[in-house]
């Protein structure tokens, strides 16, 4: 869920299932406050919040797997 910090959309169910870097594309297009980071399923990342991060979570194909959201 997004904190009152965040601006604009803040998450992308109808992108899963879509190539990553499309989507990435997307999220960036429909909320110009965030940036898209793509990440391949199973990567360690850190658990911060970011108001202006999306992870696009994606498989070995570069399909996404996740819906991506604000964080």
């Amino acid at each position: 869920m997004a904190s009152d910090e965040c601006k604009g959309k803040s998450s992308w169910p109808e992108l899963v299932g879509k190539k990553g870097e499309d989507a990435a594309a997307i999220i960036e297009k429909e909320n110009p406050y965030v940036n898209a980071v793509i990440v391949l399923e199973g990567t360690i990342v850190t658990m911060e919040f970011l108001p202006t991060r999306v992870r696009v979570w994606v498989n070995t194909s570069g399909i996404v797997t996740k819906v991506p959201i604000i964080g």
